[in-house]
Parts: C-alpha cells; structure tokens; sequence
C-alpha cells in the first residue's frame, strides 16, 4: 500500500519557522519527483513546491520563492519542505504528492495532475 504521511504543521507567528516531512512508504522514491501543494479555506489548491527525481532540480511558486526549500532524503523515502518568515497568507493544509512524470518546462511542474500519489495533509496556521 502507498503511504505519504505528512507531519510537521502546527501554529507559529508571523516571521516563524516550521519544517514540513513527507515520509513515502509503497513505492520507490528514488523513481519519483515529489511536491508539496497546499490549501487554504475557500481557495484552490496551488503549487508551492517540487523537487525532480534525477537531479534533485527545484522549483518554487513565485509566493514562496526565497522563503521555502523543498529536499528530498531518498534513504529515507522523504521530502521535507523547509518555511521560513512565514506570513499569515502561508496558513493553509499542506499536501506532499508524488508522480513518475514531470514536464520538461519547469513551469508546469506545479500542476496537480503530475502527481498521483497524496498525502493527507498536515494543517499550518500563521498568526499576526
């Protein structure tokens, strides 16, 4: 059975650190690019971040760039989603996703329908 198991969200103020992990458990990892989404009440889920298969090449939301880092431990079968000078504006669910095919346009790499494997979520809420 795949299993991603998302941990790490919590409550922290503005300016604050959390550091999100996906542990990936039912398929290789090694195989796979992994992706962190997420999704705040009343809005669409968006792209944050993902993370390539082959050479670990990373791309960022635009909202998030230079703030967040996505890595990946493939000995461990996890991705982790580094936050750091969170706003109020990140408070959302997280999702760790994975897929075996990613666009060769980086641009495009955020789309859902890359990915076909999911998590459930870990809440993040950023207080002013």
């Amino acid at each position: 059975e795949v299993q991603l198991v998302e941990s790490g969200g919590g409550l922290v103020q503005a300016g604050g650190s959390l550091r999100l992990s996906c542990k990936v458990s039912g398929l290789i990892f090694d195989l796979y690019a992994g992706a962190w989404f997420r999704q705040a009440p009343g809005k669409e889920r968006e792209g944050v971040s993902c993370i390539s298969s082959s050479d670990n090449t990373t791309y960022y939301a635009d909202s998030v760039k230079g703030r967040f880092t996505i890595s990946r431990d493939n000995a461990r079968n996890e991705v982790y989603l580094q936050m750091n000078n969170l706003q109020p504006e990140d408070t959302a669910a997280y999702y760790c996703a994975a897929g075996r095919l990613q666009p060769s346009s980086a641009q495009y790499r955020l789309l859902s329908h890359w990915y076909t494997r999911w998590g459930q979520g870990t809440q993040v809420t950023v207080s002013s």
